[in-house]
């Protein structure tokens, strides 16, 4: 039944991954600590086992999704280069914290953040197109800030670098696909920090390296792959508007169950 669990996950993650450019952390962390608590893993360590899975499950995840997005030619490279540096540091340095810090304050923190996400994306708050890309310092140095707070809830950083480079005059789709590509860097030092973080951690469970647990990673990777090019091929095909407020109000609901289940 986890098995099944974890696969709809990944398709779902996918289908995120290609629509919004998100690398699906905002369903895979709430689930995932969902599915922890009932198999009675250590209330004290379940928020940042989630974290870790999700983010090596993003660097599956946003494989494809850059993958499909660079065959349509929507990725801008030059800005991936120049704000990966940035978030690297800003996730590795972001994930030493939120791995010191109480699960009950991390999932508080990603409760607020799911509903504030929700609340965006249901009434499409985007910000004005009111500056061009700036140069390559100020690129890196958003991408610390994103690359940190990505690091507190697990995410590829998406639903914080899409509205960025919205600002930045980058039609959506291309701030889409540019995300995702972000979403890889973001997920891969994310995942290794998380995963020599919890090295020397003890009462985690079996087939667990540090914060990651495989068996989600296995099932969400595998259902994530296929399903990510679907996501990006409808991104290119469909009126997104009633789907963004319907996965919204979702997105709410979920906030709402981690904040009363503290």
């Amino acid at each position: 039944m986890d098995w099944l669990l974890f696969l709809i996950i990944g398709a779902f993650a996918g289908l995120l991954a290609g629509l919004f450019g998100v690398g699906g952390g905002v369903i895979i962390v709430p689930i995932l600590i969902f599915i922890f608590a009932q198999q009675g893993f250590d209330a004290a360590l379940l928020v940042h086992l989630a974290i870790g899975t999700s983010f090596a499950s993003i660097v599956v995840t946003s494989c494809g999704s850059v993958t499909a997005h660079h065959r349509l030619g929507n990725v801008n490279w030059s800005v991936v280069k120049a704000m990966t540096p940035g978030l690297v540091v800003g996730v590795s340095l972001g994930s030493v914290i939120a791995t010191e810090l109480a699960g009950s304050h991390l999932q508080l923190a990603i409760a607020v953040f799911l509903m504030l996400v929700a609340v965006q994306m249901f009434f499409a708050i985007q910000p004005q197109a009111v500056f061009g890309l700036p140069r390559r310092s100020i690129l890196a140095g958003s991408g610390v800030v994103i690359g940190a707070v990505s690091a507190f809830f697990g995410i590829g950083g998406g639903s914080l670098t899409v509205p960025f480079l919205a600002a930045c005059q980058q039609a959506m789709k291309r701030a889409v696909a540019t995300s995702a590509a972000c979403g890889f860097s973001i997920a891969l030092f994310g995942a290794l920090a998380y995963a020599f973080k919890g090295i020397s951690v003890s009462g985690l469970p079996p087939l667990t390296t540090g914060y990651i647990y495989w068996p989600a990673f296995v099932g969400i990777a595998i259902a994530s792959i296929p399903f990510t090019r679907v996501g990006a091929m409808l991104a290119e095909r469909v009126a997104d508007k009633i789907l963004k407020r319907g996965f919204a109000l979702f997105l709410f609901f979920i906030g709402l169950q981690l904040l009363l289940a503290r």
